[in-house]
């Protein structure tokens, strides 16, 4: 057996199909008491994360007090929403820490990116100039709070790249 088909069949193993309760595929969609009142709420968990990904309302089943039992049909549904979410983040996570502009400059034209390495102690950003041919002109360290704007590119540029207080 290959190391795939072990961690296919464990996962296979570690599914759970219950009416209140779904794992399977990286995901775990769970039927809770909606906190904000009446009625149920379903939370999505991917597998490794501890809060969830997306908490939304549940409906009802007929007897109109208890949920709908989820099913294979909910839970890809579920899944795919969620997935939605986490990507929506990170491209707006992305978009935060990497920042650019363009400028002219006596010698052309260049791209001046921002890109915010986020740590928890020492948070850190990198500013570099980047010709129209990709080579590296300067970098440097900045301020991960550093507000990138055309005119701080520019006065970088034209004070020879040196560093920024």
């Amino acid at each position: 057996m290959h190391d795939t088909d072990d961690a296919h069949s464990e996962q296979e193993s570690s599914a759970i199909h219950e009416p209140r309760l779904w794992r399977d595929k990286g995901w775990t969609a769970r039927v809770i008491k909606n906190e904000d009142g009446d009625g149920w709420a379903v939370e999505m968990i991917r597998d490794g994360s501890a809060e969830p990904a997306l908490v939304g309302p549940w409906t009802m089943g007929r007897n109109k007090v208890d949920p709908k039992p989820l099913d294979a049909t909910a839970h890809q549904t579920l899944v795919k929403t969620a997935s939605e979410v986490i990507r929506r983040h990170e491209q707006q996570l992305h978009a935060q820490l990497n920042k650019q502009c363009s400028i002219e400059t006596e010698s052309g034209s260049l791209t001046v990116r921002l890109v915010v390495t986020p740590d928890e102690f020492e948070p850190f950003g990198t500013l570099t100039a980047v010709d129209p041919f990709g080579d590296v002109i300067a970098t440097v360290k900045v301020p991960p709070d550093f507000k990138l704007t055309r005119t701080r590119a520019e006065r970088w540029a034209a004070d020879g790249f040196g560093r920024i207080q």
